[in-house]
């Protein structure tokens, strides 16, 4: 089947795309306005994009109220935040701040989230999960009315001892840390319990057994 998308209602440009690019890291960005309030909400349209300088970017859509997420706002207001990484035991902390709460509440206390200190922005990191990342904005590119995407420098990381296998060679037991990813329809997510491996070929190797 085909789908004209500019002929298509929002709701179903969403669904084509959201039940078709999974799984989905999770975002779950802790941000503050300018006068210092506390924001912390998920955001599955997120990922890597660059080493030098390590460099993240995060979609974030218009609010159903007509006007820019809370998380935006403070964005555009401060240009700094945290991205933790969510695992299953903070699914359902996690699923708390998706409400749509009023701008002038904390989610991190309707989650009874443990917050820590960031090191080099004004944001808080939440201490409790296995990974937190500092960033700093490098770009917004407004790609419709409120919705936006933010393009961020990684300038600290934070990650529990417990998943360091070698701080020297920075290898890491991710399997380990557990982390959840959004899926497709609502409400559903997917856990890391099936992994394969296959190694990357060389081209010398290619084209010294095969022809081209």
């Amino acid at each position: 089947m085909e789908f004209d998308i500019g002929n298509l209602p929002k709701s179903a440009r969403y669904k084509i795309l959201s039940s078709c690019v999974a799984p989905r890291p999770i975002a779950w960005v802790t941000s503050q306005s300018s006068d210092g309030l506390l924001n912390a909400a998920p955001y599955s349209f997120f990922n890597m994009m660059g080493d030098d300088p390590l460099t993240i970017v995060l979609g974030l859509m218009a609010h159903g109220e007509g006007r820019f997420k809370d998380t935006a706002s403070n964005l555009i207001a401060t240009r700094e935040f945290v991205v933790n990484l969510v695992d299953e035991a903070h699914a359902d902390a996690m699923n708390i701040t998706c409400m749509a709460a009023p701008p002038d509440i904390d989610e991190t206390g309707c989650a009874q989230l443990t917050m820590a200190a960031s090191r080099l922005v004004r944001p808080p990191r939440i201490s409790t999960v296995p990974a937190s990342f500092e960033c700093r904005i490098l770009r917004t590119v407004e790609t419709g009315p409120y919705q936006m995407v933010i393009i961020a420098e990684v300038v600290y990381a934070h990650i529990e001892d417990r998943f360091i296998l070698d701080a020297e060679a920075f290898y890491f037991d991710t399997p380990a840390m557990r982390l959840i990813a959004r899926m497709h329809g609502s409400g559903w997510y997917s856990r890391q319990t099936d992994l394969f491996q296959m190694s990357r070929p060389s081209w010398h190797d290619w084209i010294a057994g095969q022809r081209c």
